[in-house]
Order: C-alpha cells, then sequence, then structure tokens
C-alpha cells in the first residue's frame, strides 16, 4: 500500500504539473487527497506494520498522518479558490507543488530511520520554496530564499546531529540509524555524544516546528505565502519538526541525558513565548500576527516535553487542537482578503457586518486559539500549568502565564478590532467584496471538533496519544 502511494503521487504531481485543464487539475488533485485518506485508513488497520524497511505505521505516525488527512481536503479546496484567477501554468505548478508536500509530509511521518526521515524533511523546504513564491512578488522571492537558506541551514545542523548519533556505534559495522536499533545501544552511549546530537536535532529541526531559536523563517513565509499554504505549514509541517525531536527525545528519554535535554526544551520554549508575545504586540500584519501564535504553541509544547509527567499527554493533544484551529484561521484569512483586500490590520475593519459567517469564524477561532473554554485546547493547556505546579516548576509557570497574558491581549484586540472597529487607515479603501458563506463550513467543522474534545476525548484519540508516550518515564 505505501508503495504504491508514493508510485501514484509521484505520478500525480507530475500529471498535474502537464495538465492540460483547470478540470483535470482538480480531479486529478481530488484523487490524490482520495488515496492519502486510503493510506490514512490502512495505517489505522495495521498498526505496528513495517513495510518497504524503512516507514512504520507507530501510533504516533498514525495520529499525525490522521491529522494530515483531515486537512488536505479543505486545504485543496481553498486552494482551487485562491487560485482561480492563475494561468493554468502557475495554476498547475501551485497544485503539483502542494501534492509533493502532502506526500513529502506523509514520509516524514512514517519514516523508522533518522536518515530517510531527514531526507523527507529536506524535500518539503524544496516544495515549501515552490509555494511560497506562488505570487511572484519581490517580497515573496526574497521570503523564498531565506526560506531555503534558513532552512537548509537548519537541516545541515540536523545533519550533524545525525552524524554524532552515528558515534554511538563507534568504529563497529556500519549502523542503518533506525530507531529501533538505536534503542538497543542508546544505554551504553556516551552522555556527551547523546548531548550534542539532541542539541543540534533540536536547533536543525526547529526551522520546521517553528520553535525558537530558528522560528524566524517560518515567520516570514506566512507573511506572503497563499493562506491554504499557510494553514499547512504553520500545522502539519510543524508537526514534522515537532515528530522529529520527540523521536529524538523519546530515544534518549532511557538515559542519563534527561534532565539535559528537558532543560534545553524547557529554555527553547520559553524564549518562544517571550518572542511571540513582544512581536504580537506590535503585529501590524495579520497573517504575521497568526505565525506567532503558532510559534506561542510551539514553544508550549516545548514545555510540555520538558516538564514531562502528564506532559507528554498534553504535547501531542495540543499539537492535534492546535493543527484544527490554526488552519481555520489562515484558511479564514483568504476569504478575509477578498472581503476586505489586504492583510494589514489597520486597513481593516467592520468585518463581522461585512461578511458575517467569516467574523463568527475569526471571533470563534480567536477563542479556541487562546485557548479560552469551551475550547478544546484549555485541556492540554490545564494539564501543562498542573504538571508545572506538581514538579515544583512556580518560576516557570508564572512567567508562561504572564507571557501567555501579553498573547491574549494581543490577539483578543486586534481580532476584535478586525470584526468590530472601523479601518484605522481609511486612504485607498475599496469596495468590500464578496464570498459565498458556504466556503466556511470547513472552518466551522474544523474548529467544532476543537470545541468539542474540551467536553468529549474520543476513545481512539486518547489510545493513539498512550501508545505514542507510553515510552516515555512517567
Amino acid at each position: 500500500m505505501l508503495l504504491f502511494f508514493f508510485i501514484g503521487s509521484v505520478l500525480l504531481s507530475a500529471s498535474i504539473l502537464l495538465s492540460p485543464g483547470r478540470l483535470v487539475t482538480r480531479v486529478l488533485s481530488l484523487v490524490f487527497s482520495a488515496l492519502l485518506i486510503a493510506l490514512t485508513v490502512y495505517a489505522w488497520i495495521h498498526q505496528g506494520k513495517t513495510e518497504l524497511a524503512y516507514f512504520t505505521f507507530d501510533s504516533t505516525a498514525v495520529l499525525l498522518l490522521s491529522v494530515l488527512a483531515l486537512l488536505t481536503v479543505p486545504t485543496l479546496y481553498h486552494g482551487f479558490k485562491y487560485t482561480r484567477r492563475d494561468n493554468l501554468k502557475t495554476y498547475n505548478i501551485y497544485h503539483s507543488a502542494l501534492t509533493a508536500l502532502i506526500t513529502f509530509m506523509a514520509g516524514a511521518y512514517l519514516a523508522n530511520t533518522m536518515t530517510v526521515l531527514w531526507i523527507f524533511v529536506e524535500a518539503t523546504t524544496l516544495a515549501v520554496a515552490v509555494l511560497i513564491y506562488h505570487d511572484r512578488t519581490e517580497i515573496a522571492l526574497e521570503a523564498t530564499w531565506k526560506y531555503i537558506f534558513i532552512c537548509s541551514t537548519g537541516i545541515a545542523l540536523a545533519y550533524l546531529g545525525i552524524l554524532f548519533l552515528g558515534f554511538i556505534y563507534g568504529t563497529g559495522e556500519a549502523p542503518n540509524l533506525s530507531f529501533s536499533s538505536f534503542s538497543l545501544v542508546i544505554a551504553g552511549a556516551d552522555p556527551l555524544y547523546l548531548k550534542i546530537a539532541f542539541v543540534f536535532v533540536v536547533v536543525g529541526f526547529s526551522t520546521k516546528m517553528g520553535l525558537f531559536p530558528m522560528h524566524t523563517v517560518t515567520i516570514d513565509a506566512h507573511s506572503v505565502a497563499p493562506p491554504p499554504v499557510s494553514a499547512l505549514i504553520s500545522t502539519a509541517l510543524m508537526n514534522v519538526g515537532f515528530l522529529a525531536i520527540f523521536r529524538i527525545y523519546t530515544l534518549f528519554s532511557t538515559t542519563s541525558i534527561l534532565p539535559f535535554m528537558n532543560h534545553v526544551l524547557v529554555l527553547a520554549g520559553v524564549m518562544s513565548l517571550l518572542i511571540a508575545a513582544g512581536y504580537m504586540l506590535k503585529a501590524k500584519h495579520l497573517k504575521r500576527m497568526l505565525a506567532y501564535s503558532s510559534f506561542e504553541n510551539m514553544g508550549l509544547v516545548a514545555i510540555a516535553l520538558g516538564i514531562g509527567g502528564n506532559g507528554y499527554y498534553a504535547a501531542l493533544l495540543l499539537i492535534v487542537l492546535h493543527s484544527l484551529a490554526k488552519s481555520s484561521l489562515f484558511y479564514q484569512m483568504g476569504q478575509l482578503s477578498e472581503i476586505l483586500h489586504t492583510f494589514r490590520l489597520d486597513e481593516t475593519g467592520r468585518y463581522l457586518q461585512l461578511y458575517p459567517a467569516g467574523g463568527t469564524v475569526l471571533i470563534t477561532g480567536m477563542i479556541t486559539i487562546l485557548a479560552i473554554p469551551p475550547s478544546g485546547m484549555f485541556i492540554p493547556e490545564l494539564m501543562i500549568f498542573n504538571t508545572m505546579v506538581i514538579n515544583g516548576q512556580w518560576f516557570v509557570l508564572v512567567l508562561s502565564l504572564i507571557l501567555l497574558t501579553f498573547v491574549v491581549y494581543a490577539m483578543s484586540t486586534r481580532i476584535m478590532h478586525i470584526s468590530f472597529s472601523s479601518p484605522r487607515n481609511c486612504r485607498d479603501i475599496r469596495l468590500p467584496g464578496t464570498v459565498n458563506p458556504a466556503e466556511t463550513i470547513s472552518q466551522f467543522i474544523l474548529l467544532g471538533m476543537v470545541i468539542m474534545i474540551c467536553f468529549y476525548q474520543p476513545p481512539f484519540l486518547a489510545e493513539l496519544i498512550g501508545k505514542s508516550v507510553a515510552l516515555l518515564p512517567k
């Protein structure tokens, strides 16, 4: 099945690129989404199975693959809407690159070997670069080159971490760097090599996760990327970076460097919160504001991993719910630009009056992403703070709460201004555009799922997360 998926994805991506018409492109894209959904169903049925030697349907992979499959259809739909005015060549390039990106992310989720994971992560950089440059503007070109340069630098650092992992084996037989083979020899490894490897892996893959210190690349990318692309790279692609760090953390958690890893993650998480809060207070671009919100949420995820205990469960639950809520807000940004013709805060206003369905999504999305009950994100954040209390980590707790207060203030005041106030800058204001309210259905569904989790967690979700964290220290 996995071989069929990879071959089919390559053929579909190439066919979309050479497609003779928009209808053919849309049909081929939907066929690809059906193929991804079929793979996801297959992965659920065959959990624990290894295929093609380098890919395993473990619980964490199945969880994140399910999120990707869930977001693929609305991402394609809103992509059709966003690119409808493009010429055929640009239209095909966009959807071909999007198909490739989703394929690479699926491969990264399922990879059971560090080198294979690294290859797929590097491949996502190329696909995202094409999508960032979609609008062909000077700003888009600058953001594209920044993304390629910084991500390549980060991936190179991650590769250095992989090299240090190889030192675990000494001068013996060359290792295959699979996670299962590492687990057999990790106990006798030199702690210094493990610490160096972990730091390089965290710094390198933070380019994808959007975590301090390599967070800047995702912020610039969001400003110019099409909103459906931003929705995917701020959720599913960030999940790829998280997964790479999570797999190494899980692998090393049985060694003596566990406290060191926890300190690194908590430090990275707190610094992420600090920078996100500072920049959100002065954000004037709506998509950059949402990008900093993703940065803040990834900081919370890193802190959750670093504090241990129930924080492990909270980290994975937060990853899932953030993906649903944040993608909804980015989809809405595409519709907002159709109505207001801008992403600039000072040029927006009266959105709820101009487009009630979109304004409702925006306010509901604000409530969910800020973890305000009845948002399901309140549950994992409460678990994180409760674990800090149990651990006696009062300084981290108080500092995190203070920084989150700034985040709540910054986002809520901006969303309320967009929804209810008049534009501050009335120069060159064009007549509002129109959007079919039916286009918000996917956003209401995703936000409704986030709200539902506040009251009821499906057993299959709790079981998958429980299996994912079962090997971590209690």
